[in-house]
């Protein structure tokens, strides 16, 4: 084995090691405050649900590709690419919403009681175990393509086109790949550009908070602070 695949195969086993771990660690953690009585938090089914995905993938692609550069090729059947295909699309898709969903339940939860997003508040909670769910069922129904495209088998079938994952193939005509990465790229972008609102909105929403604190406390305008005016009182 080449020096660099060796590198390449260490880099992606510590990464796959943790990212195992960390995951893990979350999903226990979670399972743990569930069932003996913790502070039970409204975002515990999100987190669990998003440490369940990134565990998937990894799996389903991290577990293949450190296979792959420690020199084991050819090791999936044609059922276990389909498989592996397919469990990969999912748990990618279910960790965007997942992602998706924590930014705005949580921008929700944190929004003034006077905002707009005030009356949501007590009806988001309502809908995470259903939204969750959702989560869950969409990507499953959209990437059902994946197992029919599939293939473990490395033979030479006249198809429109290839394409190869060094340890998979797909086999798939321009217009039903065309039509899959729109169908994809479509729901990716909406979730990004959630994400980016809420981001944005969290940061408003903090940032408007911290002014009014020292406003309130402090009776001193933060914009005409040399210092950060939480140090002020320190100072005094």
């Amino acid at each position: 084995m080449a020096s660099i695949n060796l590198q390449i195969a260490v880099v992606l086993l510590f990464q796959v090691a943790l990212g195992t771990l960390g995951n893990v660690s979350l999903l226990i953690l979670r399972v743990f405050f569930r069932f003996h009585g913790g502070r039970s938090r409204s975002t515990n089914l999100i987190l669990r649900t998003l440490a369940a995905a990134n565990l998937l993938v990894i799996f389903s692609k991290g577990v293949p590709q450190t296979m792959l550069a420690f020199g084991v090729d050819h090791f999936l059947s044609d059922a276990g690419c389909k498989l592996v295909f397919y469990l990969e699309r999912v748990a990618s898709s279910v960790s965007t919403f997942t992602t998706c969903f924590l930014s705005v339940f949580q921008t929700i939860t944190i929004s003034p009681t006077n905002s707009m997003w005030a009356t949501f508040k007590v009806k988001a909670v309502k809908y995470i175990s259903p939204t969750n769910t959702l989560c869950w069922i969409l990507p499953m129904l959209v990437n059902a393509i994946f197992p029919i495209y599939g293939s473990g088998t490395w033979s030479n079938k006249t198809m429109t086109k290839k394409t190869v994952w060094q340890y998979c193939a797909s086999h798939h005509d321009n217009v039903t790949f065309s039509l899959y990465v729109a169908l994809i790229s479509s729901h990716d972008v909406l979730c990004v550009g959630f994400m980016t609102w809420a981001s944005g909105s969290m940061i408003c929403i903090l940032y408007r908070h911290n002014y009014l604190i020292d406003l309130q406390f402090f009776g001193l305008d933060p914009m005409a602070c040399r210092i950060p005016c939480q140090t002020y009182p320190s100072q005094q």
